[in-house]
Order: C-alpha cells, then structure tokens, then sequence
C-alpha cells in the first residue's frame, strides 16, 4: 500500500469510528493529476460532522504521522474538505452530497472497497 492509501484508508477507519454514512473511497491514480484519492462520507448532523472532521485529523496525524495541507469549510456549512495532498476527504451533510454529487463527477475513478 502506498501512503496515501495508508491515509485513505486511515480516513475511512476513523470515519467508521463516528458512524459516518455512505462511505466511499475512489481512485483517482490516472484520472487526476492532483490527488490519487477522494474520500466521501455522510454526516447525519453538524456536531457528527464535526466529530468526524476531528477524528479523521486525529487518526491520520498519530497513524501517518501527517496533518491536512489545507482545510475549507466548517460543520454549518454542510461540507468541510480536509486535503492530505494524495487524499482529499469531503465530508458532506446529506442533501449536500447529493446536490454536487462528486461520485458522478468523478465516475472514471474506481472505487475501492473499505
């Protein structure tokens, strides 16, 4: 596994964590040129969101040893992005995912079972 599926799959564990819904983690290794992973996950609340927000930076930080590269967005905005520079993690409260519908977006990415 190389890092940034090390962290992807850090990502997805510690989204797990929060009861985080939806989860889905695409390759975009020969899609993108700016990241290799996405990883997308639904909050059912603000607090949830920002519980799982902290959990991701938390996990990734003591299990690779890393912090994000830069973060956008906050729980009342319905979507917090946090880039680890090879993932970047969107996390999205319900009728927000579904309006910028990124899995679509990026539907030549593959998907990678968690």
């Amino acid at each position: 596994m190389n890092d940034s599926e090390t962290i992807a799959r850090a990502c997805a564990a510690a989204a797990d964590d929060k009861k985080a819904e939806n989860p889905v983690l695409l390759d975009l290794r020969g899609v993108s040129g700016f990241t290799d992973f996405f990883f997308i996950c639904t909050g059912t609340s603000e607090p949830q969101l920002k519980a799982i927000s902290s959990a991701i930076r938390e996990k990734v930080r003591e299990e690779c040893a890393t912090r994000p590269l830069a973060e956008d967005g906050y729980p009342a905005s319905q979507w917090v992005v946090l880039d680890f520079g090879g993932v970047i993690c969107h996390l999205f409260l319900g009728e927000k995912r579904g309006f910028y519908d990124i899995e679509s977006l990026w539907s030549d990415a593959k998907r990678v079972a968690l």
